[in-house]
């Protein structure tokens, strides 16, 4: 196993990021960010995700776009990255049904950039944050790292899987090494306000309204925060050319438990407005995880009952977490 000491982490000042950042800090690594804090949620929220990695001697940040050559170049010839890991994108399936090209030119163009800037500097490992979306409403369950994948079902899919490819197409022109993880609907401490545990648990302490879409049967694979970062950090420290892993919990909630849950944990009802589906979204999603478990040790520890109740106390003591 490879310990990269000089990580480059794109989006860093995001959810997944700031948690990966602290982590890699806390093992003596060095970590630059690269983030341009935009406005798709409040961009105040990232940086007091981030504030308190500025005490560490080996973190720096840096603002700007990974669409912008001459950003991504500075940060590679100024802080001479070992490994980057890839988190920076525009997220989220709804958001990009109404600005599709936006979605287009971050998460595609943007990567290519990065991986131009990782070809060009020789990187030692490059780490692209992925999305289970990408086995859009597949039918065959647990998903697997080799399902079919030709049918996405939203643009935020769609370029997360051309993410994938134009990983692997770097790689084989070039033979450095690249891994695509697949993230299935993280949450946990600082989770993106628009997602929803964050969104629900917030609405419900304050009791407001709740939208549900659909009949709450949907079903998803939830995976807590210090699980995410786990495979991402034994992923980074395992290069082997070219590998995709699926990283959630291996396990499927129905929107109606994790509303009970949200209710246990909170002490209050929630109140339920419904609407029909929304386009884009899926039915279930579901991550087989024998192939990481396998190749890189993954093995997931927080079960969603203590995942919502260790969220419900962040949640409580966060003064910064209303919409």
């Amino acid at each position: 196993m490879s310990r990269f000491s000089r990580i480059l982490v794109t989006g860093g000042a995001g959810f997944i990021g700031s948690h990966l950042c602290e982590r890699l800090l806390a093992e003596g690594r060095r970590v630059h960010v690269l983030d341009n804090f935009n406005d798709f949620y409040d961009p105040a929220v990232k940086r007091r995700n981030i504030q308190p990695l500025a005490s560490y001697d080996s973190f720096s940040l840096q603002e700007g776009d990974i669409r912008d050559p001459e950003a991504v170049g500075r940060a590679f010839r100024e802080f001479q990255p070992e490994a980057v890991v890839h988190l920076a994108a525009m997220a989220g399936v709804r958001p990009s049904i109404a600005k599709p090209v936006l979605y287009c030119d971050v998460n595609i163009a943007g990567t290519a950039v990065l991986l131009e800037a990782a070809r060009d500097n020789q990187t030692g490992h490059f780490v692209f944050g992925s999305s289970s979306s990408v086995y859009g409403a597949g039918e065959k369950l647990p998903f697997a790292e080799e399902d079919d994948l030709s049918r996405p079902i939203s643009p935020y899919a769609a370029t997360k899987l051309a993410g994938e490819q134009m990983c692997y197409t770097y790689h084989y022109l070039n033979g450095f090494p690249v891994s695509c993880l697949r993230f299935f609907t993280v949450y946990g401490p600082r989770q993106r306000p628009e997602m929803a545990i964050h969104m629900f648990a917030r609405r419900i302490r304050e009791n407001r309204p709740i939208t549900l879409f659909g009949d709450g049967t949907s079903r998803r694979d939830y995976t807590f925060i210090s699980d995410i970062i786990d495979g991402v950090v034994r992923s980074l420290d395992s290069p082997m050319g070219y590998e995709i892993f699926n990283l959630g919990e291996s396990r499927t909630v129905p929107l109606r438990e994790l509303i009970g849950l949200l209710e246990q944990n909170l002490g209050r009802k929630a109140i339920i407005q419904n609407f029909p589906d929304q386009p884009g979204d899926v039915p279930v999603t579901y991550a087989d995880v024998s192939k990481a478990r396998r190749l890189i040790g993954y093995e997931p520890k927080v079960p969603i009952e203590e995942g919502i109740r260790r969220f419900a106390t962040w949640l409580g003591g966060e003064k910064g977490a209303g919409e």
